[in-house]
């Protein structure tokens, strides 16, 4: 194995699809991923693990556990057909999420110019009454008694 390898997965004569890991690993955090993955044990070889029910997909349970422990940040060394990096699988149907479209329409958005924050319009307002100017003379009131009502 390469220096720096946590896990390597190949094919077995007798146990069929088989993972390991190296000292630099503690073995209960390997054994617990492993677990995870579907491997289990082999008895009477310390460090050998076997994918359980490897009729099953074997093959691409296999990679999918090389991809896990990868996409965790561990080094895994793999077999060409089990390297799910380099192996090609019939390419899988692309769903539209829309992440990028929706940033698109975001960056666009933020972009453009916005009818709240507005600049004054360029055109003249419309034409208003001209005030009157002030006058010089001081106005007169006249006030009227009320013909009928109380007296204070």
């Amino acid at each position: 194995m390469q220096p720096g390898t946590h896990f390597s997965f190949g094919d077995h004569k007798k146990h069929g699809f088989v993972a390991s890991f190296t000292p630099t690993l503690p073995s209960h955090l390997a054994h617990w991923f492993l677990e995870r993955e579907q491997f289990e044990p082999v008895p009477g070889e310390p460090g050998l693990y076997r994918l359980s029910d490897p009729e099953r997909d074997g093959v691409r349970r296999t990679r999918q556990a090389v991809h896990d422990l990868r996409r965790h940040g561990y080094t895994v060394q793999a077999d060409i057909r089990l390297n799910s990096a380099l192996s090609t699988g019939p390419p899988r149907p692309v769903r539209p999420h829309g992440l990028q479209e929706r940033r698109s329409r975001l960056a666009q958005a933020a972009a453009g110019r916005t009818t709240q924050r507005s600049t004054t319009p360029t055109t003249s307002p419309p034409s208003a009454r001209p005030i009157p100017p002030k006058p010089t003379y001081a106005p007169t009131v006249h006030l009227t008694a009320a013909a009928s009502g109380r007296s204070r």
